[in-house]
């Protein structure tokens, strides 16, 4: 499973990087470069952030000046990856893709020609970070945008990101692009709902990973299977998670239930049941993986390395598990009976992947119901 060459200790390796907790619970640093991208800023150069923090720049929308850094393995990235697709803007941000593993310092791109991304033409995404902040204090980290002219990142603000690409850049999105927000009367409900999933799940299941005390990883344990069972029961009855169609809150939860039974059931041991022991979840997560933007955006083999391999205070060995099979994952998801669709009627589908874009490691599942030949 694991290539040779991702195992392999690079000719200029820095050192593990280090994730685990080592006096109690894990905290994650959400800390982040604040800048955002705004259809309300003119001109060319970025402007004073509205907030009047004075550390922070709102930068214009302009198709073809940015590129959204991610990486196959990390979920954070994920949704902005899935989102960018469903949106349609793959014409107008480019993607640049860091492989599974890394050493403290910074992501790689070591899957490109050269070890270097094509159009930034760099070697670690870190190089972005300090052209623009060098005594940047903190993790770099996936998903970033990077402005392609001046090779400085510009924002590696998930959150706001993910937002952005679907009220900010409206008018490149594709015709047809979903409405991943829903009614106005469900914004505040759906705001509690994406803290609680987050809180207890996305993080939970690094809190439950990289704890190091007991107690700590029981609560992190207990947090993780709270959610669980709060989305069983609540799948029971309506087809997505705010109700008859996709949002932004189904695109959070996709992105860490669709890593479980791979890496966290095991890895992170959080392991009570998979998600494919729970009827309706994994109803839920195949009808999400069947929809192109999340099943043909979703590399199972570069996900299981970068865990297994990164994370050596967890996984020493660095083996990387042969399992599970995944491919109950194209099976019928069963969730036809209950109200709703996927996405509200007139929305179109992305279309064929970008060859650049295109999964690296497909399973033969995944090239069957993608048509990834």
């Amino acid at each position: 499973m694991a290539d040779s060459a991702q195992k392999d200790t690079h000719k200029d390796w820095a050192g593990d990087a280090q994730n685990a907790s080592t006096d109690g619970e894990f905290k994650r640093d959400t800390n982040y470069i604040g800048d955002r991208i705004l259809a309300s800023v003119t001109g060319d150069n970025p402007q004073p952030s509205a907030s009047g923090n004075g550390e922070t720049l709102d930068w214009p929308v302009q198709p073809h000046r940015y590129r959204l850094i991610a990486a196959r393995a990390c979920p954070w990235a994920h949704r902005a990856v899935i989102v960018r697709r469903l949106m349609g803007l793959e014409d107008v941000i480019s993607l640049g893709l860091a492989g599974p593993t890394h050493d403290k310092r910074s992501w790689t791109f070591d899957l490109d020609p050269g070890g270097v991304d094509p159009v930034l033409r760099i070697p670690r995404l870190q190089d972005a970070y300090f052209a623009r902040f060098p005594d940047y204090p903190r993790g770099i980290t996936v998903p970033a945008i990077v402005e392609e002219s001046s090779g400085k990142v510009v924002t590696n603000d998930f959150n706001s990101m993910v937002r952005d690409f679907q009220t900010e850049w409206t008018e490149y999105q594709r015709a047809g692009a979903p409405n991943l927000l829903p009614p106005a009367e469900q914004r505040e409900e759906m705001e509690e709902i994406n803290d609680f999933i987050f809180r207890k799940f996305n993080n939970g299941v690094y809190r439950a990973g990289f704890s190091a005390s007991q107690d700590a990883y029981e609560q992190a344990y207990e947090d993780v299977f709270e959610v669980l069972d709060w989305l069983e029961e609540r799948l029971a009855n309506q087809r997505f998670i705010l109700g008859e169609h996709i949002t932004e809150t189904d695109i959070r939860a996709y992105a860490t239930l669709i890593r479980f039974d791979a890496v966290y059931h095991g890895h992170f041991k959080t392991n009570r049941n998979k998600i494919s022991e729970m009827p309706n979840v994994y109803g839920y997560l195949r009808e999400l993986f069947q929809i192109p933007g999340f099943g043909d955006t979703t590399d199972f083999k570069e996900i299981k390395q970068h865990y297994y391999i990164v994370h050596r205070e967890v996984n020493p060995t660095q083996i990387v598990p042969a399992g599970p099979d995944l491919s109950g994952l194209a099976q019928p998801h069963g969730r036809d009976h209950l109200p709703g669709a996927p996405f509200a009627e007139g929305t179109t589908l992305p279309g064929r992947l970008p060859d650049a874009e295109r999964l690296k490691n497909p399973t033969p599942f995944q090239r069957e119901l993608f048509g990834l030949d």
